[in-house]
């Protein structure tokens, strides 16, 4: 179990560098958005307000270390749990705007200029962000949901170290044993000859003549 938890570092690499940078782009956005007139009221730059804190800045962190977990993480439950605060927070940016009004606590202003302009606001600041962060984040936990050949051959080491000898060296398959040896001098009348020793010998050879003469013809 132990070393199925071990995965490449490469597995989560551009799901979480991209959670990263949607992450940060969610929590700076509110401040430097006004800049080019890309805002929710207020509409000035580096304007803390709490509606920004709950509804932007928390959830963009939250993706921002889900992805970081998600990047750097060799352990396959750390890089899960980085993958569902990804989540959790993409769903934060969809959501948490709706529930804020419904409940009266702390939220943003409308969304700045034109009605064209509006649509693409809430699609950067909170629905469409929060959408993308949620499916980058479903991808990342699928791939660590999966166990790879590496992974598996990992996982295999311990058990076999564990099963070798002391110094962790595999024993040699013993040496094949010799067969006797067997006289063949004497042999010319087609009967069995047994090992050169006397013994009896688990096998036997049968020597036919080797000559016309020796068969009697």
């Amino acid at each position: 179990m132990a070393g199925t938890m071990r995965v490449p570092r490469s597995r989560g690499a551009i799901s979480g560098l991209l959670l990263m940078l949607l992450g940060a782009w969610g929590a700076l956005i509110p401040f430097i958005g006004p800049y080019w007139h890309y805002a929710y009221g207020p509409d000035n730059t580096w304007d803390y307000t709490t509606g920004r804190l709950l509804l932007e800045i928390l959830p963009g962190v939250g993706a921002f270390l889900g992805g970081l977990l998600t990047l750097g993480s060799a352990n396959r439950l750390t890089a899960t749990f980085g993958g569902w605060l990804a989540a959790a927070s993409g769903a934060w940016f969809i959501v948490g705007m709706p529930l804020s009004s419904v409940w009266g606590s702390a939220t943003v202003g409308g969304a700045v200029g034109s009605t064209t302009r509006q649509a693409f606001e809430y699609v950067g600041f909170f629905g469409g962000l929060g959408a993308v962060i949620v499916f980058l984040a479903a991808f990342a936990l699928g791939r660590f949901a999966v166990l790879g050949v590496r992974e598996a051959t990992w996982a295999e080491r311990p058990i076999a170290a564990a099963d070798a000898p002391s110094g962790g060296r595999v024993a040699a398959a013993p040496a094949a044993t010799e067969r006797p040896a067997y006289d063949r001098t004497d042999a010319t009348d087609g009967s069995w000859d047994g090992p050169v020793d006397g013994t009896d010998g688990p096998h036997h050879r049968l020597h036919w003549p080797r000559s016309r003469h020796h068969a009697g013809v």
